[in-house]
């Protein structure tokens, strides 16, 4: 939360110190100050990443995101009223929640608490906040992920959303066609707060999360918040979430973005399966596995098993649209990045499918031939080759912790993206529910069903090669 007063905060000195070292610029500080509002700490941080926006170059995407009552709702109206729209005139702000009474009435409370030093107007039936210098925030609501057309083609210089996993990305992308602004001197910029979890969980996780996590932040800023971050938050409160369970417990409590709703593979996790190093003199069987589309992608792996029962994944090719030649040169110069040939493989896998002629006089398979490169048919059995890979990953956070047998280089950015997505299939719960690729190429299993070829299949290694490490 967000502590606000009529008065200034009670030192003064300590919190610029503070709002310096988060890397606040002295005027923001100033409209803090000024309307009495004393940011904590991970909130003055969620601030200098707004400012951030200012420069040419910067982001223009503000994520904030993590556990319950982490004081990111309290920070993004703090920042849009107490600093936006007070240092500069007639700004346009939408602030977007998700619609029903508890939100309206949350709105309200955080009004009354926050903006007691901003002079302002305030009309409940517009849901619209003004300011004397011209400057206002409409406080839009949506319930279902339609009733956001009703801001689309409208210019609002400012775009906050809450609870923003809760849309998909193609809605999440159509509210930033209306971030724009034909005011000189400013740049139009976006805040959004949400929790893991919900439709978009993933999207969120790879716009905004898996960036800051590599250091590649370019057009984005995200800061992560946890309930320990806010002063302000009771025991009692804390208590309710740690006595949580599962996935809910993992979102609530701890802000776990490698986690979701109904998440099939709920022991993965960043800290112990992605990894910046792997050692290829461990290497003692070599394999290659793909899943062939055109309109959905098509996915490659290259991995392999060590001698003490370990699987590890050293790098993918994931692409749509192209021609099997195109995929195939791609697969051989994957190959020689790390010191490999085809030949080299013990086993090369693809899905059955594309051994299929059908109307074609020539298969997918024997296409790739041509170029080089003889599949297989791959093990495509869908419940043995999920619970194969829930064995390679372990429990090494369970009370009894069984260790992760399964390790995949970070450049393989798709596959770490996509395995915290899939869920379980409600009709068949064993199974992990088919997802396909959106219109704009988002999401999709197709790097999971490429993966799991490469680690069901069981091969007596033929081939030993000793090869530097990665």
């Amino acid at each position: 939360m967000v502590q606000a007063s009529q008065r200034r905060p009670a030192n003064s000195e300590l919190y610029f110190r503070a709002a310096a070292a988060a890397g606040c610029p002295l005027d923001q500080v100033k409209n803090f100050v000024k309307a009495a509002i004393c940011l904590q700490p991970r909130q003055l941080a969620m601030s200098a990443a707004a400012r951030e926006c200012d420069r040419d170059g910067g982001p223009n995407e503000i994520g904030v995101g993590g556990a319950r009552m982490g004081g990111k709702s309290a920070w993004c109206l703090a920042q849009l009223a107490a600093d936006d729209c007070q240092r500069f005139p007639s700004l346009k702000c939408l602030f977007l929640r998700k619609v029903g009474k508890a939100a309206k009435e949350s709105l309200e409370d955080l009004r009354r608490q926050i903006l007691k030093g901003v002079p302002h107007a305030y009309s409940a039936h517009k849901g619209l906040l003004s300011f004397e210098n011209g400057s206002r925030i409409l406080t839009g609501h949506f319930s279902n992920e339609k009733d956001i057309d009703a801001y689309l083609g409208l210019e609002y210089d400012v775009i906050a959303v809450e609870e923003a996993t809760t849309l998909t990305f193609p809605k999440y992308r159509m509210i930033l066609s209306c971030n724009r602004t034909s005011k000189i001197g400013w740049r139009p910029r976006t805040y959004s707060t949400t929790n893991p979890g919900g439709v978009g969980h993933a999207w969120y996780r790879a716009r905004f999360v898996l960036p800051f996590r590599a250091g590649t932040q370019t057009t984005t800023r995200f800061v992560p918040s946890l309930v320990t971050d806010n002063y302000y938050a009771n025991a009692d409160y804390i208590k309710i979430l740690e006595d949580q369970v599962g996935w809910i417990k993992q979102a609530w409590r701890y802000g776990d973005w490698d986690i979701a709703a109904g998440q099939y593979f709920t022991t993965f996790s960043d800290t112990h399966h992605v990894t910046n190093e792997i050692d290829l003199t461990r290497a003692k069987s070599w394999g290659l596995a793909l899943d062939h589309g055109f309109t959905h992608y098509t996915a490659c792996y290259l991995g392999f098993r060590d001698g003490d029962g370990n699987f590890y994944v050293v790098d993918e090719h994931v692409e749509r649209g192209w021609l099997v030649e195109r995929h195939a040169d791609a697969i051989h110069a994957m190959l020689g990045r790390h010191k490999n040939t085809i030949g080299e493989m013990d086993y090369k896998v693809a899905g059955t499918d594309i051994f299929a002629k059908e109307s074609r006089a020539r298969s997918v398979a024997e296409d790739y031939q041509d170029h080089g490169i003889h599949w297989k048919p791959a093990v495509t059995d869908r419940i043995n080759g999920a619970a194969e890979i829930l064995r390679l990953l372990g429990e090494p956070n369970g009370k009894t912790p069984k260790p992760a047998r399964l390790k995949i280089h970070r450049r393989c950015v798709r596959l770490i993206e996509c395995l915290p997505s899939m869920q379980h299939n409600p009709t068949r719960p064993e199974d992990v529910l088919k997802v396909d690729v959106d219109d704009d190429g988002n999401g999709g299993d197709d790097p999971y069903d490429a993966f799991r070829y490469l680690v069901a299949q069981r091969i007596q290694p033929v081939s030993m090669r000793k090869l530097g490490g990665l």
